[in-house]
């Protein structure tokens, strides 16, 4: 078993970042919206934390975007595969049935490729249309009395106030389904621990994949990085 280097200081930084954020935004919004039902921190105080933390996600989303695109690393997230679809196919099969018969991943995780076909189309509705959503809405929300003449323009606050909330639902059911998946490694805590600390451990032949293509890109020259299988003394230690 080796070890493989997959995720940048940056990358994580984003990822926790917006993982609290959005946990965050979740639960202030509950309080906005149900002060009677939700009411660990007080109406007042839940609207303007989830005020700060709507910029701080807009802030956070900006420089994700600049990192992903100066690295390249926004390929990740765009199907280029020729047998995108068959291999989709072959995905959803897996998390349907394959996974609870102990099947062998369907398609084999690497540096270059750390997506698999429905994760990237996931993602991209996430970041492309979702999260733009949430952020725009709730970005009109917050300046109605600054921009009134705009709001109205764009359906005023009953419309923007619906579309913002069906985008909290999605990101809550999003959110629930990746915390699940986030557990399917081959050990439940495996994936969490790789987007902690930067290293995840392959048990497969992803390794040599790795050490074949080491990335040169800006930022990314020690994405790839192979540590060697770990003796039995190793891991009788950990």
């Amino acid at each position: 078993m080796a070890r493989i280097y997959y995720y940048t200081v940056h990358e994580r930084i984003w990822h926790w970042v917006q993982a609290a954020a959005i946990m965050l935004l979740m639960w202030t919004g509950l309080e906005i919206h149900h002060p009677q039902t939700w009411s660990l921190l007080g109406f007042q105080t839940a609207t303007t934390l989830h005020n700060l933390l709507g910029f701080a996600l807009i802030v956070n989303a900006l420089l994700g975007l600049l990192y992903h695109v100066f690295t390249e690393e926004i390929l990740q997230y765009v199907p280029q595969h020729k047998d995108f679809f068959d291999m989709a196919w072959k995905q959803a099969a897996y998390y349907l049935s394959g996974i609870f018969r102990g099947e062998p991943h369907p398609i084999e995780k690497d540096p270059d490729n750390k997506l698999n076909p429905l994760q990237k189309v996931t993602y991209l509705l996430i970041l492309n249309l979702l999260l733009p959503a949430q952020l725009v809405t709730g970005l009109l929300i917050w300046g109605a009395q600054r921009w009134p003449q705009l709001t109205e323009r764009l359906g005023g606050l009953v419309l923007l106030g619906t579309v913002h909330t069906l985008a909290a639902w999605g990101f809550a059911a999003f959110f629930l389904l990746h915390i699940y998946l986030a557990t399917i490694g081959h050990t439940p805590l495996a994936n969490i621990k790789a987007m902690l600390v930067g290293w995840e451990e392959q048990h497969h032949g992803a390794h040599k994949h790795a050490s074949e293509a080491p990335r040169r890109r800006y930022g990314l020259s020690q994405v790839g990085r192979v540590e060697a299988p770990r003796t039995s003394t190793s891991q009788g230690d950990e």
